[in-house]
């Protein structure tokens, strides 16, 4: 008997001995011993001819961290496409690629010292005025405010977490020397350096002075709630055991003056100023040249901002 079949999309495939007469179907195993050609991880991207390869992005991404890899990938090919943006603008310009060693002797690559001194010939980007400092000092006076400070000793009777025990024993004990502490203040140096677990034991207990952020939650939290010249009349507990702290001194917060924050405010705002001055640049770069595989935006407005 014959199997009558039409070859198209509707109709139902061949069944029946297949053309070798080893069985009753022309499906055929895929060959396993080659392995696929794995797909690219990203579009072909060239920056007006230059290609830059999907091995290049895959190790610019590690520079790159982000939420998931695409986010990763994407802001690397970005970062790989401006630097061949200017690669090529240097090139074109014949900016020279020598760059004197450092100090230490190390050697700059040269493409990277191409696009340095492009930068520096091309961007003009001037000094802040001593009025631009001045302005910027009055209209953010948050950021020069100096932080609180304490000056400080403790005991520290170490006890983990996770040893419920001896945390129980360390407890005991440093609730003795708070007691111990607030009939005689006198015996802190002695007592720290006979029971702290602290580093600071050699000194007394002394831990000189403590900036926000200094030290565990816990013990900050009791800090700012003490009056200078008091010990803890109850131990303080975090997560190396308990504490008992003496505070020495407090300076609250002020305003710095101006002229001693002028030069720093003076290179933040060269250094925004060059950021913006690079960014309109890249811009313009993108604008006039031919970018395939990335959506990237330039201008060829040399006013954009």
């Amino acid at each position: 008997m014959v199997t009558v079949y039409r070859n198209d999309a509707n109709s139902p495939q061949p069944v029946g001995p297949a053309a070798d007469g080893t069985g009753y179907t022309s499906y055929k195993e895929p060959d396993t011993r080659v392995p696929p050609k794995p797909l690219p991880v990203m579009d072909a991207i060239s920056v007006d001819g230059t290609a830059i390869a999907e091995s290049e992005i895959l190790q610019e991404a590690q520079h790159h961290p982000a939420e998931n890899p695409g986010e990763a990938l994407r802001a690397a090919a970005q970062a790989l496409v401006v630097r061949q943006l200017l690669i090529n603008e240097a090139a074109r310009l014949g900016y020279s690629d020598d760059a004197p060693a450092t100090e230490d002797g190390r050697q700059e690559a040269p493409e990277e010292a191409a696009i340095q001194t492009l930068l520096d010939g091309e961007l003009n980007v001037p000094a802040a005025t001593e009025d631009e400092c001045r302005r910027y000092y009055e209209n953010n006076p948050s950021r020069f405010i100096s932080p609180a400070l304490h000056e400080a000793r403790h005991i520290l009777i170490a006890a983990s977490e996770d040893d419920p025990q001896k945390r129980e024993k360390a407890h005991a004990l440093a609730q003795n020397i708070c007691d111990l502490l607030q009939a005689d203040p006198g015996r802190f140096t002695e007592l720290a350096k006979t029971h702290s677990a602290c580093p600071s034991a050699k000194n007394g207990g002394n831990l000189g002075q403590l900036a926000p952020g200094g030290t565990v939650a816990e013990f900050e939290s009791a800090l700012n709630e003490m009056v200078p010249g008091t010990i803890s009349r109850a131990p303080v507990a975090s997560r190396y055991g308990y504490h008992i702290i003496a505070l020495e001194r407090s300076i609250e917060p002020k305003k710095l003056p101006f002229e001693a924050v002028q030069d720093r405010i003076s290179v933040w705002l060269e250094a925004q100023a060059w950021s913006r001055a690079s960014a309109q640049y890249v811009s313009i770069l993108a604008g006039r040249a031919k970018i395939t595989g990335i959506d990237f935006e330039g201008s060829e407005n040399p006013l954009v901002q």
